[in-house]
């Protein structure tokens, strides 16, 4: 069965990048894999286990977790900082005050 398995990796360079690309071309199932090093992220499609390729990755010694969903976090993101928002801009006032 083929799944497709999104990584995020601190990958700071292109032998950052050299060494996720190494240990995925020698794991097993792998058909494809594509590196995003301005993104540092890492799509793998293959017959592979998602923990599988997590645990490969994070044998590299670069910080590895799984990809987030984004139009789930970007929609349920907005209500949560709303709130923060609100007790900071009484104070944000007062020190435009205070200042002038």
């Amino acid at each position: 069965m083929a799944e497709t398995v999104v990584l995020k990796v601190g990958m700071s360079c292109q032998g950052c990048a050299g060494a996720v690309k190494r240990v995925l071309t020698k794991m097993e199932g792998v058909e494809s894999f594509d590196v995003d090093l301005k993104e540092q992220k890492v799509t793998v499609k293959g017959n592979v286990k998602p923990e599988d390729v997590f645990q490969t990755v994070s044998k590299t010694g670069k910080k590895t977790s799984f990809w987030e969903a984004e139009p789930e976090a970007k929609e349920a993101a907005p209500a949560v900082p709303t709130k923060e928002d609100a007790p900071s801009a009484p104070d944000a006032a007062a020190d435009v005050t205070t200042a002038a």
